[in-house]
């Protein structure tokens, strides 16, 4: 049994248009999945799912905002409509549309990023639950961040979101388990994405996190897609709860 085959199997994984989603789901697709591509627009996520068709692997691009519950109901139904039930649900798209100390935060702020980061989450994952109850078989991968274990001075609301990330992991973990539902983190450390640009393009910050870091680089977005395919996979069929963290050694250092 090849435990990385992904075959027969239907994957949805939100903000796969670009960085650690997109990698994500190409590493899925090889390993045999059907994969949907999802984020706001629809024609980024077309980009990625012909990509995917290039290698001879199976996708389609559904856009849906994570914000808003009516559009993921959307994001669901429609990919059950196609391709049947859902097997694996990546929640990967996340916010962060503030940098700076939290004293002085609007209440607007922080409910964005605690809307986006979590409940958008809980969300996605009880949306498929039925599916995988069904099944008695199903894996759920949400991609927190090694700043949900740590504190921060300019980026503490999107910490305590990703931290949160892994409690919601561990409950749905214990909830779903006799259902035989897997449900796990990755915390990747400081990644070249978009998302992560402010960080990696500041050479004198890049400096030193290459400098404290025991692999002494940062992190590239193929570096966290097959940690997915593990964690979907026969091959981490044992592991559930779980924060996996993927920083280069950052935070044993």
């Amino acid at each position: 049994m090849d435990l990385f085959n992904l075959q027969g199997k239907v994957a949805i994984v939100t903000g796969s248009s670009r960085g650690i989603g997109r990698s994500i789901a190409i590493q899925l697709a090889r390993a045999g999945a059907k994969v949907v591509i999802s984020s706001r627009k629809l024609p980024a996520c077309d980009e990625v799912v012909e990509a995917i068709r290039a290698e001879g692997g199976e996708a389609m691009a559904i856009a849906a905002n994570i914000s808003d519950k009516v559009q993921l109901e959307a994001l669901v139904a429609q990919t059950r409509q196609a391709w049947g039930g859902i097997d694996i649900m990546v929640c990967n798209a996340a916010t962060n549309p503030y940098y700076g100390p939290m004293t002085g935060m609007s209440d607007e702020v922080f409910d964005k990023i605690m809307r986006n980061n979590v409940l958008s989450n809980a969300w996605l994952c009880n949306l498929a639950y039925p599916d995988m109850k069904a099944k008695k078989n199903g894996a759920i991968v949400i991609v927190s961040s090694i700043g949900g274990l740590h504190g921060s001075s300019v980026i503490g609301a999107y910490n305590i979101s990703k931290a949160a990330d892994m409690q919601l992991a561990r409950n749905l973990a214990v909830e779903w388990g006799p259902d035989n539902i897997r449900v796990n983190c990755i915390a990747p450390g400081l990644i070249r994405t978009d998302f992560a640009k402010a960080l990696h393009e500041n050479p004198v910050l890049k400096a030193k996190v290459e400098g404290e870091t025991p692999l002494r680089r940062i992190g590239e977005p193929d570096d966290i897609g097959g940690i997915a395919v593990l964690l979907a996979s026969a091959a981490g069929q044992y592991i559930t709860g779980q924060t996996i963290v993927a920083d280069g050694g950052m935070m044993i250092r």
